[in-house]
């Protein structure tokens, strides 16, 4: 029996590139290895500005503006990945998503992140599609408006506890307005943390690459609280940068019950090859509480820690987005 149909865990690929939808992508779809797919901008940069499959559609959009083309380029790669995956969603309502993020410059700006979202959900007209919104204060507000309005939506960017129920109570609300069979799904980043926090835990005797684990873990019993079976917790960031722990680390160490982890390409072949395929023993919510308590103890402000990455997360993705725009016009 699978993961999938033990536990209902499934694994989504954390990539898009239009050589790689036409071979790679299928073939895993096809052999049940991923159940969906992510985008976010800095994907998008990284394979419009390095692959070549997009230099005749670039060519022929270069009387637009730059967001213009961005969208043209990017939506045609998610209506094709919606394509790809809508049998996979027709069996499975639970799977078979790719998702497009909203433009990040606009994560502070509510009104108009819930247009864009209506907009390019529209555009792309496929019910597989999952529109990403940044969990900001702003964002809490256009993901509940989005679902209400009959909208899947995959919260992005969130390291915290606090996020993950703002962000739970958002979508909660807004799927029981709709009164349709919306699916959302709340992507806590993982090894992010870790590369934070390594340097300063080492140096004060606490266990290194855990941090992520634990606070993924607690995010995810938050969660679960809502009881809400169209939102699930969603393990992001979960590839591993360097040579000290296993590449599927992020992986082996977060299969839970009705989660979902997106994994780049390159760590779910690892995966497939020396990855473990049993579900993971869940730390209980006391015990994650205990050690935070611990790292108060010893001197870790949480709390600056997640205001940093949400501000790094932000940041990346907006340069992410203003160096792709800046090269689309020739």
């Amino acid at each position: 029996m699978s993961l999938k149909e033990e536990i209902n865990y499934s694994l989504w690929c954390d990539f898009i590139e239009r050589d790689f939808l036409e071979n790679r992508f299928k073939e895993i779809i096809k052999k049940q290895i991923i159940q969906g797919a992510t985008s976010n901008p800095a994907i998008f940069e990284s394979s419009i500005s390095n692959s070549v499959a997009y230099k005749q559609q670039l060519d022929m959009l270069q009387a637009n503006n730059a967001k213009t083309i961005y969208e043209e380029l990017a939506l045609t790669d998610i209506k094709r990945a919606a394509f790809l995956l809508d049998k996979l969603h027709k069996n499975d309502s639970d799977d078979g998503f790719i998702s497009i993020e909203v433009d990040p410059l606009l994560c502070d700006d509510a009104a108009g992140t819930i247009e864009e979202g209506v907009r390019l959900y529209s555009q792309i007209n496929a019910e597989n599609v999952m529109i990403k919104v940044p969990a900001t204060e702003a964002g809490y507000i256009a993901m509940r408006e989005l679902t209400s309005r009959g909208i899947n939506v995959n919260a992005t960017l969130i390291f915290s506890p606090a996020q993950a129920i703002k962000c739970a109570q958002a979508l909660d609300e807004g799927i029981k307005d709709s009164n349709k069979d919306i699916k959302a799904v709340i992507s806590v980043f993982v090894s992010r943390l870790d590369r934070l926090a390594d340097g300063d835990f080492a140096l004060k005797g606490l266990q290194t690459s855990k941090l992520g684990i634990v606070n993924a873990t607690k995010c995810y019993h938050e969660v679960n609280k809502f009881k809400n079976p169209n939102i699930r917790t969603l393990f992001a960031s979960t590839g591993v940068k360097g040579n000290e722990l296993s590449p599927t680390y992020y992986v082996d160490n977060l299969i839970f019950p009705n989660s979902v982890n997106t994994a780049p390409l390159a760590t779910i072949e690892d995966w497939l090859t020396d990855g473990s395929k049993e579900p993971t023993a869940i730390m209980s919510e006391v015990d994650c509480d205990k050690y935070f308590d611990t790292l108060k103890q010893k001197g870790i402000k949480m709390q600056a820690i997640y205001d940093k990455l949400l501000v790094d997360g932000l940041d990346s993705f907006k340069v992410s987005f203003r160096d792709l725009l800046s090269k689309l016009i020739n």
